[in-house]
């Protein structure tokens, strides 16, 4: 009943934030170009996303779908090779999407919040989004609960601003190197996060400033929201190039939970190093597929 639900909407549909408004929302500047890329037109223009099929979808059951925002200035077709992960898509055999942000004077961007929020621009990008994942879901066999978000920077806040505004859609959410912009939706269902940062972070410092919240206070956010246990499970990896602490905050309702990886002197970056072994990717893929939109699977 509900996959009736949703596709029904779909067929009836078919980061920087501030608060000045600029109507740049297309390529006009010349801030991208992406190789390969898919056209959608959305809201009389036309936007661009970068997608992946794995070698191993061939359409006989629904798979999940990843998206995975670039940051500011950020090139979709750069950035599917930045933060890879074409190999757990084809060892797991989910689809992933790249989309493209506008041009905001010298460099592409994502307005996470709705139109006339926090928003650098007039670009309804949470409105292209789901236009987005209405195109894909006409042409593969998609697992419509299992429909996950993941970002770097700028990404990071757009995946959180669709946790805010598109949860119906919206399984689980991953930010690296990110901040949630204080516009805040209302999340219909229990929301696992995890949230990678770095405490050398100068872009969106780790303790926050005038201008980005703290990860702490990002936390405790969906901690209170999820009603997770307040009391992380800390673990420690020290045997890599720099230490990395892991906090886990579980048994939230749903039973999900929010998720930390604190780097000790990590940069603004989609991190390189290690945790036990695991990429950045597959820390986040990990995540991600354990939920649905219902909860733990």
């Amino acid at each position: 009943m509900r996959r009736r639900i949703l596709l029904s909407f779909f067929k009836i549909y078919l980061i920087v934030y501030g608060c000045a408004v600029n109507d740049i929302n297309n390529n006009s500047k010349g801030c991208y170009s992406n190789t390969n890329a898919e056209i959608i037109s959305y809201d009389g223009i036309n936007r661009e996303y970068v997608k992946h099929i794995p070698d191993s979808y061939d359409g006989s059951a629904p798979v999940p779908l990843l998206l995975n925002f670039h940051g500011y200035g950020g090139v979709a077709s750069n950035y599917i090779m930045e933060a890879d992960m074409r190999f757990l898509a084809e060892s797991e055999n989910f689809i992933m999407i790249y989309p493209q942000g506008s041009c905001l004077e010298s460099g592409s961007h994502w307005n996470p919040c709705q139109l006339g929020g926090d928003n650098k621009s007039s670009s309804d990008d949470l409105g292209y989004i789901e236009a987005v994942i209405s195109e894909i879901l006409s042409e593969y066999n998609i697992d419509i609960e299992r429909i996950y978000a993941a970002g770097y920077s700028n990404g990071a806040m757009m995946a959180y601003g669709l946790a805010n505004y598109k949860s119906d859609l919206i399984a689980a959410v991953a930010s690296v190197s990110g901040a949630m912009i204080d516009c805040l939706g209302n999340t219909s269902h229990p929301m696992p996060i995890i949230h990678l940062h770095g405490t050398n972070d100068q872009d969106i410092p780790y303790n926050g400033n005038n201008e980005w919240t703290s990860v702490q206070t990002t936390l405790e956010y969906w901690i209170n929201f999820n009603n997770t246990n307040i009391n992380p499970t800390i673990d420690v990896d020290s045997d890599g190039e720099i230490i990395i602490e892991h906090y886990v905050y579980d048994q939230g309702d749903n039973l999900v939970s929010v998720e930390h990886y604190k780097f000790i002197g990590g940069n603004h970056v989609w991190f390189s190093e290690t945790y036990n072994g695991k990429t950045t990717s597959e820390l986040v893929w990990n995540f991600l597929s354990k939920y649905d939109l219902n909860g733990l699977r």
